[in-house]
């Protein structure tokens, strides 16, 4: 199966190089990299550059030039600006709260762009395993629902090509990234997803202080937004999303204008 571009390795050694690129302005001596990343210091150029590269060879993020130098190839996401980008607004249900050894049953998500939501994608997925009683009060999912469903390894290909290089949002969105790049690395061993994320839960407790709590449900009454489905992935998602444009449009008048400026933006209650 072909590896897509949003897609990128799931090395904590690898992370640790484009970390350390991103603090040198994108490049560093391989010797540098095995040194600080690989904690072998005091060896030839050649073999630094030899063994870096190796590190580094699943990941298009990265490159080995003239033999001595690593290279960060991607721009600072954290820079992006706002109104420029793309979000993926996205809600999931599963078959429990952890994973392993819990999966997926179904995905909604929708995608933001200039402050309009413009596309929608929505789809059962087979967990391959049984939904427990719990799950099936909770959102209405049962086993015979997902009996047909497509596999999540069916489902990846169509998924990455909907999120490209969009900005994730999601409400608890730990929990969300966490079980996609889960499933993502079941299809394509050692690979997570590449894209940035942003949590509504922690954006709406910045933003709109003073609310009684920040449960999905809350927010969305507090700004009049009715949930279709709650507990189903296509309703949560619609209504994050929903909220997500009061975000972006309260932060705008407070100047925000970048990812990392989003992330730090704080109103006083």
């Amino acid at each position: 199966m072909e590896v897509r571009h949003n897609l990128v390795s799931d090395s904590p050694l690898v992370q640790e190089t484009v970390e350390i690129l991103r603090v040198c302005g994108g490049r560093a001596p391989a010797a540098d990299i095995a040194d600080l990343v690989l904690k072998l210091s005091d060896i030839e150029v050649e073999l630094a550059a030899l063994l870096v590269a190796d590190m580094i060879k699943d990941d298009h993020r990265l490159r080995v030039r003239d033999g001595a130098m690593v290279e960060l190839l991607c721009d600072d996401g954290e820079a992006r600006l706002l109104h420029e980008s793309d979000f993926v607004v996205v809600d999931l249900e599963t078959t429990g709260a952890k994973t392993p050894p819990c999966r997926i049953t179904e995905i909604g998500a929708y995608r933001v762009s200039q402050g309009r939501i413009v596309e929608e994608f929505q789809t059962l997925v087979n967990p391959e395993t049984q939904i427990p009683p719990f799950i099936v009060n909770l959102t209405g999912i049962t086993n015979q629902m997902v009996k047909d469903a497509p596999l999540f390894a069916e489902v990846a290909p169509l998924w990455l090509d909907f999120a490209r290089d969009a900005v994730l949002v999601a409400h608890n969105a730990a929990f969300d990234v966490r079980f996609l790049n889960h499933e993502l690395s079941r299809v394509f061993p050692g690979r997570r997803m590449a894209n940035s994320h942003l949590c509504t839960v922690v954006l709406s407790r910045r933003i709109f202080p003073g609310l009684l709590n920040y449960r999905l449900q809350t927010v969305a009454e507090h700004f009049s937004i009715t949930i279709s489905n709650r507990h189903r992935a296509g309703g949560d998602a619609r209504a994050t999303a929903e909220i997500f444009l009061h975000m972006l449009q309260r932060m705008n008048e407070h100047g925000i204008r970048d990812l990392a400026s989003a992330r730090q933006f704080k109103l006083n209650a």
